[in-house]
């Protein structure tokens, strides 16, 4: 059995100590795969030294997160983009929009989000979306963008049947995380109504951390718990949870 969790933050642990820790607790629980979101300047090199000491295992994406888009977002952006020559990078991500602590930069947002998009596009390379009470904002930038070079993920999805159908209309992936296990959720409702094969996992370590250890930080060995919450909601075995996951990942990363 092979777990992928397509989104941690991991490398934000800098003791190599902990850190080497955290991976061995990946690797018992099978959790072998893991895509790294980027989400500002600063944290670029944080990824790389995951990657060069787990190459196997550790694989790196490039964005600017919504939360870190500010009136310098153009020289952040630029800084960025001039990351991507000699890098081996499997997404441009995290990228989107976040209503939820400052509407007020909602328009460099859009701006920061199409950008992307576009070097998404021009590098044949999916997309890994961070929406946040602001599926309307999203879903209007992804319109604005379709073609069939256009794919990915919505990270953390927590929304709607509906908006999950949208989402999936338009070439992209539900990445689930530790939301599923909470009770008032209502995520594992919109999961019976969703086919597997429309599936990634993740957990957005150290965030959201799944029962039984909500509240705690999060760490990407928890994916099996939220690996166990799908097997249940789809009534078959974890095995096929991870094969099937671990397959739609290697779909929409190449590898």
């Amino acid at each position: 059995m092979q777990l992928t969790d397509t989104h941690t933050h991991l490398y934000y642990e800098k003791d190599p100590q902990l850190l080497r820790q955290l991976m061995e607790r990946c690797f018992e629980q099978k959790v072998e795969r893991l895509f790294l979101p980027n989400v500002d300047v600063n944290s670029i090199l944080l990824i790389d030294e995951l990657v060069k000491n787990y190459p196997d295992h550790c694989f790196a994406m490039l964005g600017l997160h919504p939360c870190d888009v500010k009136e310098d977002f153009e020289e952040q952006l630029h800084i960025i983009k001039n990351s991507l020559t000699g890098r081996k990078i499997y997404a441009i991500g995290e990228i989107g929009i976040d209503l939820y602590w400052d509407k007020s930069t909602l328009a460099i947002q859009q701006k920061a989000f199409a950008r992307q998009i576009e070097w998404a596009k021009s590098l044949d390379l999916p997309i890994v979306i961070h929406c946040r009470e602001a599926f309307d904002e999203v879903f209007e930038v992804l319109e604005e963008h379709k073609d069939p070079k256009l794919r990915g993920i919505f990270h953390c999805f927590t929304g709607n049947i509906k908006q999950a159908e949208r989402a999936i209309d338009l070439g992209f992936y539900l990445g689930i995380g530790g939301v599923v296990t909470y009770k008032k959720a209502g995520l594992d409702e919109v999961l019976r109504s969703i086919d597997l094969k429309n599936i990634v996992l993740e957990t957005d370590s150290p965030y959201l951390a799944p029962v039984p250890f909500r509240g705690k930080p999060n760490e990407s060995s928890y994916l099996i718990h939220i690996a166990q919450k799908v097997a249940d909601i789809y009534a078959i075995d974890l095995a096929e949870i991870a094969e099937v996951t671990t397959t739609n990942s290697k779909k929409i990363f190449g590898v």
